[in-house]
């Protein structure tokens, strides 16, 4: 039996702010947000100083700020390469 899968290309198509608070209701924002990204370095900020509202903030401005690949799969979240989340879901 054959999952269906459905792709997503966040820059073409970025997520809409609902869309971003029903991630964050199944993961915390800080999880999803990518704090090695060059964008995020490039803005100088420290990653302790921020707060959830002002993470989602500059992830609505900048999509690259979201760890990659984001995978939901029913109520769960697969954020960047987890190897072991994958196999689990996927088999």
């Amino acid at each position: 039996m054959g999952m269906e899968l459905a792709e997503r290309d966040i820059f073409k198509e970025p997520l809409t702010e609902t869309e971003l608070r029903e991630l964050t209701a199944m993961r915390a924002i800080r999880d999803l947000f990518s704090f090695n990204s060059p964008s995020f370095r490039k803005l100088g900020l420290d990653p302790d100083a921020l707060t959830d509202q002002q993470m989602m903030s500059l992830v609505m401005g900048d999509p690259r700020l979201i760890r990659r690949p984001l995978v939901v799969t029913g109520d769960q979240i697969i954020v960047g390469n987890d190897q072991g989340a994958f196999r689990e879901a996927f088999g």
